[in-house]
């Protein structure tokens, strides 16, 4: 998108002007959807975005900038904007020339290798064949007369990220996402709900072949036609066994986000000043992880420039890390972890989750039900509410089932499991083996992020539900 030397030149006058860390990020992004509402066309739309952003560090004081023009003249004048703001008339430290590259040397940074290269790329099936993947979708949803409508969306992202700073590296990685959603609405005449599935990765096309569409829109018309014969959910405090995969949304927003340095640094989270302590039960080891094969939220690089990592938060109840992106490092004296992201060049990065899940435990699934005499099986989780800091959370049951006497019972729907993040997973007193991860997205300071959530089955004591009946 622009030269080394560009960056270069850019990066130097920065630090002539006083900053102590500049950071130039720039982004070509290729999206496209194709929706449809039972096999009828209702959206279909590409688009391309171009963008950079520029941003300059004075100590811990940051300021942020961002243009859509990429010509130099155009970057150049953000830069200044953006120092005359600041307008210390600080002296920015001696850069040592390097082969006339405007005062910096850049090299090309060294991230892990690629994996997660599409195998079939953007540009490599037509529309008429996406049209009929998505028609695929429907006919595998038409299970049951009581299915009334049946929406289908296929997803498709190709983004191009270079970012280059003052540390002297260039860091380019190239995102390519597909993710295929299936929304279902049954009805029985008297009462209406629905059912959906929404497979993705950080991958191609290919993804339609690992998670055939038929399969995704069965899948959420079974949903919505189990919750049409669901009795109402019963109230009160009983243990609950979460369910694997999107069960670990209740993590990720009711604890994950208080390991961000975007929080602890502020002390605005419950979280911070803990590391070394007890935190949770004995059998949680919790893991945020940009180094996934193909995992929804991966990525070679952060947007910071920074290789992606392996980040152990817990490790068996203990907390170990936080996720630290540069200003937070900056705060906080923690290491950085790889885990600045941003949702495009609108947005300054901050520290954000990647891939967030809890590690497989040992005991066998059919034991978190055997001793249980009444709760609730949540197997699929829908979305909820989390008061950012405290970790105080309220979040649907979207597929819920009794628990009597160790055996699964009748379906029940209008289940909400309430509670705390920091209290919740202290309750946790067994995990199973079965470790599965989620798709979605997580808005936050920086924006909406690809993010995956996941955990295999586990049992907490102690959880208020909230039902109706």
């Amino acid at each position: 998108m622009l030269s080394h030397d560009s960056y270069a030149a850019l990066i130097g006058r920065g630090k002539r002007a006083g900053a102590d860390h500049v950071e130039v990020y720039a982004e070509r992004w290729r999206r496209r959807l194709l929706r449809t509402i039972d096999d009828a066309v209702e959206e279909a739309t590409s688009n391309i975005q171009y963008g950079a952003g520029i941003r300059l560090f004075f100590g811990t004081d940051v300021v942020y900038g961002y243009t859509n023009d990429l010509g130099e003249g155009a970057l150049v004048e953000l830069l200044d904007s953006l120092v005359s703001v600041r307008a210390t008339g600080a002296e920015g430290a001696a850069v040592p020339d390097a082969a006339g590259r405007g005062g910096l040397d850049l090299r090309t940074a060294a991230g892990g290798p690629d994996i997660h290269s599409p195998r079939l790329t953007f540009d490599a099936r037509d529309k008429a064949w996406r049209l009929e993947r998505l028609r695929e979708l429907a006919a595998g949803a038409r299970i049951a007369p009581e299915v009334k409508q049946v929406e289908a969306r296929l997803l498709e992202w190709e983004q191009d990220v270079t970012v280059a700073n003052s540390d002297g590296v260039v860091a380019d990685d190239r995102r390519v996402r597909t993710r295929l959603v299936a929304q279902v609405i049954a009805s029985d005449g008297v009462d209406t709900q629905s059912g959906h599935a929404g497979p993705g990765l950080s991958m191609g096309l290919e993804l339609l072949e690992l998670h055939p569409p038929a399969e995704a829109g069965r899948r959420a018309a079974e949903m919505a036609l189990l919750n049409l014969r669901a009795r109402k959910a019963p109230a009160g405090s009983m243990p609950v066994v979460i369910g694997d995969a999107f069960g670990g949304v209740i993590f990720h927003e009711a604890l994950g986000h208080l390991l961000e340095t975007t929080a602890v640094a502020r002390n605005a989270s419950a979280l911070a000043g803990k590391l070394g302590e007890k935190v949770a039960s004995d059998v949680v080891t919790y893991v945020d992880d940009g180094t996934t094969p193909h995992g929804w939220g991966s990525s070679r690089f952060d947007d910071e420039g920074a290789p992606t990592e392996r980040t152990v938060l817990i490790r068996d109840g203990v907390l170990e890390s936080y996720m630290v992106d540069r200003w937070g490092s900056l705060m906080t004296g923690y290491r950085a972890t790889g885990s600045g992201r941003r949702q495009d060049y609108t947005f300054a990065p901050t520290s954000r989750m990647r891939n967030t899940f809890v590690l497989p435990g040992t005991t066998p699934k059919e034991e978190l039900f055997s001793g249980i005499e009444y709760g609730l099986y949540a197997k699929t989780m829908g979305g909820g509410q989390v008061r950012p800091g405290s970790g105080e959370y309220n979040f649907a049951v979207n597929e819920g089932y009794l628990i009597r006497n160790g055996q699964l019972a009748e379906p029940v729907r209008g289940a909400m499991l309430v509670g705390k993040g920091p209290e919740s997973i202290k309750r946790i007193v067994a995990v199973s083996d079965d470790l599965s991860t989620a798709p979605g997205m997580c808005g936050s300071m920086s924006g909406s992020l690809p993010v995956e959530v996941g955990q295999p089955h586990l049992l907490v004591s102690e959880i208020i539900v909230g039902g109706e009946a």
